[in-house]
């Protein structure tokens, strides 16, 4: 494997199928030059139904290497597109040409003048990062897109985005002042306000170009007026109706224009401030003609936001466990559609006015009691985040038929909102189909999405079908076919239909005048290939699995592949915020290492197009090398693509073709050594202090190695104590390094009443282990032996109904993820739904009214919470601060907070070491050096408490030590 310094550069080494392009790129630039056949796949889609593989890829360092990029292929004839965040639905960023991926490296603010409310930026600044750069000001970009944890401002601009809240503040259109561009030529200009008179832009050819497009939309001046929608929500084409004798913005004919007429390096927007109030209302309908017939209404009352979200997506965001609590909240009732009502002021009145004349409008309109207010900030995000994962969530479904966009935004106005929604449902019922629905109801844009499965031709022919007619009643209503999500690949060939030969014949001269070698981002907008062409498919004609002989059990999925598939390339993964996913990504940019990215690899590797058993190669080796394990996204990803257990088949296949490191062995068969190394800790735990025996066995010669305990946890499996029995799973870590934490749990639930008995195979010998090492060293079989033997032991407890409860998180975890998926059957999942961390129980039962535990006071009067990525992953996390808030007088804060970056023993391989700390930095570290010396510091992970206490130089405690010095009375030390 490559060293984390180098992974995806060519300067590297020769990448496969370098040609003279990319030697000619590689000298050009100082950023990446990828080209082999990985990335390229990596690039190969965005978020739209398409693939087409990349020339190769161009990830810049800064406008220099755009600029040299533009010259080497346009010596080359070669086309570039730009690309930001790769979220396109309709198939904007994918084509055979180079890519430019511009979200790594160009995302500074140029220059913010907050009394005039403008800032400059690069094109890869995301606009949830911009946000924060400006919250500190008062004021935000008002463009508030769903995607804007990884929306880059070039896609936006690039896009004509608009968001839930374009009925206040506009499109981008409308919010660009001024771009900076390259064309195809390499010449630089400068798009802003051009003034009535010519004579007084500066430089000849911009003010000739300014001369050319007013005459342009002079001569077709009736035409525009005839055939471009009058709403606010049209993006399609080129916004040639902007353009007019007495001045006009020259960035808007680039905005929308995706990437095809230059190249942008900077970008110039207008700012608002934060509103100081806001309100939400959640209006609950019983028909989604009635939540599209009472929209006009309740934009009469002046919100900034009017969403829709229908039954299908309320019932699988009530599926996904990142949203279940919000929807069992605030989503109540069984409507069949609601919509989300914003307001929002200066004044605390005024919202609150605007929220009761909306509960006044739906009692008049016969729905009275159907408004849930929404008044707490926190809340009305977590109401808002439901909304903004709508596609994601949509996704979800299971299996080959999917909710597929390529009419989702159509727009139409307000009158005709309620029968154009019937009308479409008609429309599906005819071709035997149903459809998602979620909306910008304020400004008559409709997310709706049939459900159709892509890898089926009469499926397609559907598809086609119902885009002609859907796009025939648009135009009957005077409205937009792309009223949001632009045109790209999948609406451009519709354009002539929409606008007419005239205006498409503008569209083709403003792109000539501009890019007269069509070297950017050809086939879009204009002189595109047919919608509908399969062969431009994600899954094309002869698409299928030729390598899906998975270890692990995917049926809920049906297979592998139809795991892997649930990646539909939204990217929510890209976000950058301090929750967890994706530490990797986090940590370099690279979409290598980035869920998507994975995703995109085995999906490639799956269906042949990587080249025979890609699986175990080594490009897939160091496509997943940097997965953590963390398994966020099986719990942040919305559609719940579960990286962490596909790295195990890939560690599977790895192994049976190359063997283990003696590394590898010593980590993975830990559980089986552990008894005999135990009596020999003295001189193992010397050995382990030499860094020359670490750095020789393949560890990181500066991480100390976790030091064997003198009295490991091996007490009698005999039950102690009254009451309801309890199971304590002792796993290995704990028992061999950190056995007092066991101990600490075992008094403590003895004391709170329970009979405890600590989980031992039924024969003796062997603790029980989870098989996590084995797991994470590729080793199935041996992980399927140890799964089977703690069924065998814990089977007739489970059957009791006795609660398996266990204290490190990636093990007890482990009972309820990963052995179901190697044994699946009765007894596995009765296990799953056994096991419990230590908190959880105690919260269960105190929630039943069983707990009876008496606490006093610690010394300490606050306490930080870390949380194990494996807690958080399974909502557990939660459950450590409630159950330490059962101490008296004790303040518990949660760390905000990413992986650790320790991940097992992914912080102890030295190719890694540096990657762990980097991760660890990005929130962790930081957060833990701050706090004050006396601060109680609580971390249930062994991995954690390791990195906090070799790289912030602090002790943390499992919980359950910290509830034992807070027993009252103070229970003894037991006798080892």
């Amino acid at each position: 494997m490559t060293t984390l310094g180098t992974v995806g550069s060519v300067a590297e080494k020769p990448v496969a199928g370098e040609c003279a392009l990319a030697r000619a790129l590689g000298r050009a630039v100082s950023g990446e030059v990828l080209f082999d056949r990985h990335s390229r796949g990596r690039y190969a889609t965005d978020a739209s139904i398409y693939q087409i593989e990349p020339l190769g890829v161009v990830v810049p360092r800064d406008r220099d290497d755009i600029a040299a990029t533009l010259a080497v292929c346009a010596e080359h004839g070669a086309p570039v597109l730009a690309r930001g965040g790769g979220t396109s639905q309709c198939g904007q960023t994918v084509g055979e040409a180079v890519v430019v991926d511009v979200s790594k490296h160009l995302r500074r603010v140029i220059a913010l003048d907050a009394q005039a409310r403008t800032v400059v930026v690069e094109p890869g600044i995301v606009l949830d990062q911009l946000n924060a750069r400006l919250a500190p000001h008062g004021l935000f970009f008002p463009v508030d897109v769903s995607t804007a944890s990884r929306a880059t401002i070039g896609g936006m601009a690039g896009n004509n985005s608009c968001g839930a809240r374009s009925i206040r503040y506009g499109n981008m259109v409308h919010n660009v002042r001024a771009i900076d561009a390259l064309l195809s030529s390499g010449q630089a200009m400068r798009f802003a306000h051009a003034p009535a008179n010519p004579d007084q832009i500066d430089g000849a050819d911009y003010r000739e170009l300014v001369r050319a497009m007013r005459a342009l939309a002079a001569s077709e001046a009736d035409e525009i007026a005839r055939r471009v929608p009058k709403l606010l929500r049209r993006v399609g084409g080129y916004n040639i109706d902007s353009i007019s004798e007495s001045g006009h913005n020259m960035a808007a004919l680039l905005v929308g224009s995706e990437g095809t007429l230059g190249f942008f390096t900077a970008i110039e927007l207008e700012l608002q401030p934060i509103p100081a109030h806001k309100v939400l209302g959640v209006c609950r309908f019983p028909s989604l003609r009635a939540a599209m017939a009472a929209t006009r209404d309740i934009v009469a009352l002046g919100p900034d936001a009017v969403e829709l979200a229908d039954r299908t997506l309320i019932d699988l965001a009530r599926a996904r466990p990142l949203y279940a609590a919000t929807v069992a909240r605030f989503f109540t009732g069984d409507a069949e559609a609601v919509l989300l009502v914003e307001f929002t002021g200066e004044e605390a009145q005024g919202p609150r006015r605007k929220l009761g004349q909306l509960v006044e409008l739906m009692g008049d309109l016969g729905a009275s009691g159907a408004v849930e207010e929404v008044l707490a900030p926190g809340d009305q995000k977590a109401v808002w985040e439901v909304r903004k994962a709508g596609l994601n969530i949509m996704m979800s479904m299971k299996g080959d038929g999917k909710p597929i966009s390529f009419i989702e935004d159509c727009a139409v106005g307000l009158d005709d909102l309620a029968d154009y929604t019937d009308r479409l449902t008609d429309l599906f019922a005819r071709h035997g189909t149903t459809g998602t629905w979620y909306a910008h109801a304020s400004v008559g844009c409709l997310h709706v999405r049939p459900v159709l499965n892509m890898k089926d031709a009469g499926e397609v022919a559907k598809m086609r079908a119902i885009a002609e007619e859907a796009f025939a009643i648009v135009r009957e209503y005077k409205g937009s076919h792309s009223g949001e999500h632009g045109d790209g690949l999948t609406r451009s060939e519709f354009h002539r239909a929409m606008f007419g030969d005239r205006l498409v014949r503008v569209f083709e001269a403003v792109k000539d005048h501009l890019d007269p070698a069509g070297l950017l981002n050809p086939g879009k907008i204009v002189r595109a290939p047919k919608m509908d062409d399969r062969s431009l498919f994600r899954y094309p004609p002869g698409y299928r699995a030729v390598a899906d002989s998975a270890v692990l059990d995917w049926s809920e999925w049906g297979g592998f592949l139809g795991a892997v598939e649930m990646c539909n390339n939204n990217g929510a993964c890209r976000k950058a915020d301090a929750g967890v996913m994706c530490p990797s990504y986090r940590a370099t940019g690279d979409e290598r290492h980035l869920t998507r990215g994975r995703a995109n690899s085995l999906r490639l590797a799956l269906t042949g197009q990587l080249g025979p058993d890609a699986l175990a190669g080594d490009d897939m080796a160091e496509t997943m090398a940097l997965c953590v394990g963390c398994k966020a996204c099986r719990r942040e990803c919305p559609t719940g693509v579960d990286m962490a257990r596909m790295k195990i088949e890939v560690l599977d296949r790895r192994r049976r073709r190359h063997g283990l490191s003696f590394r590898d062995r010593l980590l993975a068969w830990l559980p089986r050594y552990a008894p005999l190394a135990a009596r020999a800790r003295s001189p193992i735990n010397l050995a382990g202090r030499a860094r020359w025996l670490r750095a020789a066995i393949g560890f990181a010669k500066h991480r100390p190695l976790p030091r064997w305990a003198p009295d490991p946890f091996l007490e009698t499996p005999t039950a102690e104590g009254k009451g309801p029995g309890v199971v304590l799973f002792a796993d290995t870590f704990t028992t061999w390094f950190e056995p007092d934490n066991a101990r600490a749990a075992r008094q403590v639930l003895t004391q709170a009443g329970y009979r405890v008995r600590v989980a031992r195979a039924a024969e003796g010998g062997q603790p029980l282990c989870c098989g996590r090492t084995f797991l994470a060293a590729g080793l199935v079989n041996e992980a399927r032996i140890e799964a089977r033997r703690m069924l065998t032991a814990l089977q007739a407890a489970v059957a009791e109904g006795t609660p398996v409860v266990g204290l490190e998180p990636a093990c007890l975890l482990t009972l309820r993820d990963e052995v179901p998926a190697l044994l699946p059957g009765a007894e596995a999942r009765a296990l799953a739904a056994s096991a419990q961390l230590f908190e959880e129980f105690l919260l269960a039962e105190r929630e039943a009214g069983r707990l009876d535990l008496a606490l006093k006071p610690v010394a300490q009067k606050r306490a930080w919470v870390h949380g194990h990525c494996h807690q958080k992953a399974f909502g557990a996390d939660g459950a450590v601060r409630a159950a330490l808030d059962l101490i008296p007088e004790l303040e518990v804060t949660q760390i905000e907070s990413t992986c650790c970056g320790m991940a097992g023993s992914f912080g102890h391989e030295a190719e890694h070491y540096a990657m762990s700390l980097q991760i660890g930095e990005l929130d962790l570290l930081p957060a833990v050096r701050a706090l004050d010396d006396d601060a109680l510091l609580v971390a249930d992970g062994i991995s954690c408490r390791q990195q906090i206490r070799d790289r912030a130089g602090r002790e943390s405690l499992h919980a359950a030590q910290v509830l034992r010095a807070a027993l009252d009375p103070p229970q003894p030390a037991p006798n080892r």
